[in-house]
């Protein structure tokens, strides 16, 4: 699939973008380790080149942590379309600058920076609204143009069908518009203010709360427990909602979210009929239902079949949940990853009970972090170590993608270190092997 889709991608040609997603070799030949993709179900830690400046606006940060996202996954699983042999992976990563640019102002070596996943150039008409998932000219692949009708951003470490840019998961990374899209860190903040988390996470979370719309007094479902699942749960309560239920059937998960709240009742979608239990408990129906699963995953044998014979590539079994348990003009947001085609969605029902069916789309992380860090983060209304399980070495990040896709030994977000990065700080996991896990999912 990955051949057949690289070589239409030549075929069509690229969109003309402001910036390259090539990156100029040192010129002395150095290299780092950074984690590539090789194949389905295949990741490997390699000496790869350590960038250097490209164009004018580039910044090179020296990566001091990263971390693996449930997304990944689809990319580790091969179901993500435009990936190649050595794509370095990896979109949620901070670091120290390390390098400059000649048009570059406002950021200097050795500045502590957050970076966006997005990659925005920060003068087209939607970066100006501080919408930077939507960028217009940082993604050159015309396929996607194809699917969807029109282009996301660039993306970092997430294959060619959103740019094709190497990613953070490495000792080193060049980020093009770097005065963009680097977030810097106040001098003074401990690394337990401020991790990866800002990159994506938490900017995911917030962006499906405030955009799928949660008022005081809500009655709101979170299907999924991973991190955003997990922070939307407490982003909801922030919010004001009277009451959240959480969906999911891994333990550890169901137990974490059940310790955010009172008003968190925890719902294993194993062990009793989702849409039954909470139907008995709100018959009106929800106010909110937000999806923070994902596609690859279908429970029934029906969706299990025709997503192995390709009749479908995504599975609507959770949206069409959230679509039945809606009141009557409730609203469902959708912010896990989804793809492309799915079918029996319950398109009759989003206009019978005008449900307001909500695409939330790739977070805009400009139009975040800031809040994010000075309103919820630096006051202590949400510590994000909350949600940090492990800590390992960059050198075991392969190990980590099948812990991580089997969900063993409770593992959620983890702290993955570099050469550059500083001791763990108060409250956060102590480094560990990945061998030395229990292989239970706990």
């Amino acid at each position: 699939m990955q051949t057949a889709t690289n070589k239409a991608q030549e075929a069509l040609g690229f969109v003309e973008t402001r910036t390259t997603n090539k990156y100029k070799p040192r010129d002395d030949g150095s290299t780092m380790r950074a984690l590539t993709w090789q194949g389905k179900d295949s990741v490997l830690v390699k000496d790869m080149p350590i960038p250097d400046i490209t164009e004018p606006k580039d910044v090179i940060v020296k990566v001091t942590g990263s971390t693996i996202c449930g997304s990944d996954l689809h990319l580790y699983h091969s179901e993500m379309l435009g990936l190649q042999k050595d794509d370095i992976l990896g979109h949620e990563f901070m670091g120290i600058i390390d390098r400059v640019g000649p048009e570059v102002t406002n950021l200097k070596v050795g500045d502590r920076v957050v970076v966006s996943f997005n990659i925005a150039c920060g003068t087209c008409k939607f970066c100006k609204k501080k919408y930077s998932s939507m960028c217009e000219y940082t993604n050159n692949s015309s396929m996607q143009e194809q699917m969807y009708g029109q282009r996301d951003a660039g993306f970092f470490g997430y294959g060619h069908l959103t740019g094709g840019f190497p990613g953070g998961q490495a000792e080193y990374t060049r980020v093009p518009f770097g005065e963009v899209n680097c977030l810097k860190v106040p001098e003074g903040l401990s690394a337990n203010h401020v991790r990866p988390d800002l990159t994506d996470v938490l900017p995911t979370a917030y962006h499906s709360v405030v955009d799928t719309r949660v008022d005081p007094d809500d009655v709101v479902a979170v299907w999924g427990l991973g991190p955003i699942g997990q922070c939307a749960v407490r982003f909801a309560l922030l919010k004001g909602a009277k009451k959240v239920y959480a969906i999911d059937t891994i333990p550890h998960r169901l137990a974490l979210a059940s310790k955010a709240s009172p008003k968190v009742e925890v719902v294993d979608f194993k062990q009793v009929d989702v849409k039954k239990h909470i139907h008995e408990r709100e018959p009106q129906g929800l106010d909110v239902g937000i999806d923070c699963t994902t596609f690859h995953e279908p429970k029934s044998l029906l969706h299990k079949i025709q997503k192995a014979v390709m009749l479908e590539t995504d599975v609507c079994e959770t949206p069409n949940e959230a679509i039945w348990l809606s009141r009557k003009f409730g609203r469902v947001g959708l912010i896990g990853v989804y793809a492309a085609f799915t079918n029996g969605f319950n398109i009759g029902a989003v206009m019978e009970k005008g449900v307001r069916f909500i695409g939330n789309g790739q977070a805009p992380v400009h139009l975040y972090w800031e809040e994010l860090l000075n309103d919820y983060i630096l006051p202590g209304k949400l510590d994000p170590r909350f949600m940090i399980s492990h800590r390992v070495d960059i050198e075991d990040f392969e190990e980590l993608y099948r812990a991580f896709d089997k969900r063993i030994a409770g593992v959620d977000k983890v702290f993955v270190q570099t050469k550059a990065s500083k001791p763990p700080g108060e409250g956060c996991p102590q480094l560990t092997k990945v061998s030395d896990w229990t292989q239970e999912v706990l």
